[in-house]
């Protein structure tokens, strides 16, 4: 019994990173920024896989500086690496940005595809354009795990545009890379 409400408990770090979105959304990027590094500062390096996770991609969005992106997106990649599927299923409650679906009704898997457009975008900004293609195809190749629903569409969609920024499309007829054309 006090499994089962531990289960249905709502998670406090994930309520709290929620709010921090909802706040960054409605554009206070400043403050966002410093109440995810205050909440990082309590989640600390070694915390939870799930909280280290979400925290670092959605703190990545508050950074100016593209090489602090690219740090806190790593970060997002590597505490995802740590995630299990069980972690995630007990985890179940809504998403913090209401954009993707409950992490409860995903695999692990299927969070690599946005993790690895966000490093693709990132390398992009910072002019490493084999780094980005890199991990555009890993986004790509991760997709399958995605559900066909609006947020799977989404981020094939935002994949599918940066692999035409890039030239990169790996799919038949796709193109390889060339500079942009100067008009004479």
């Amino acid at each position: 019994m006090a499994e089962r409400q531990e289960q249905a408990a709502p998670d406090a770090v994930m309520t709290r990173i929620g709010q921090v979105v909802m706040l960054h959304h409605a554009g206070d990027r400043e403050e966002a920024r410093h109440r995810f590094l205050r909440l990082w500062t309590e989640i600390g390096e070694d915390g939870d896989a799930l909280h280290r996770c979400t925290l670092a991609h959605y703190m990545a969005d508050t950074q100016d500086d593209p090489s602090d992106e690219l740090a806190w997106d790593l970060r997002a990649l590597g505490a995802a690496e740590e995630l299990t599927d069980e972690r995630l299923a007990a985890h179940g409650g809504a998403p913090a940005d209401g954009d993707a679906p409950g992490p409860g009704a995903l695999a692990v898997r299927a969070l690599y595809p946005s993790l690895h457009l966000n490093l693709a975008a990132d390398y992009v900004k910072l002019g490493h354009a084999d780094a980005a293609r890199t991990h555009l195809r890993r986004a790509r190749t991760a997709a399958d795990a995605l559900a066909d629903d609006p947020y799977g569409e989404g981020v094939r969609a935002a994949i599918g545009r940066l692999e035409l920024r890039l030239g990169e499309d790996d799919r038949p007829g796709g193109g390889q890379w060339r500079p942009p054309r100067q008009r004479p």
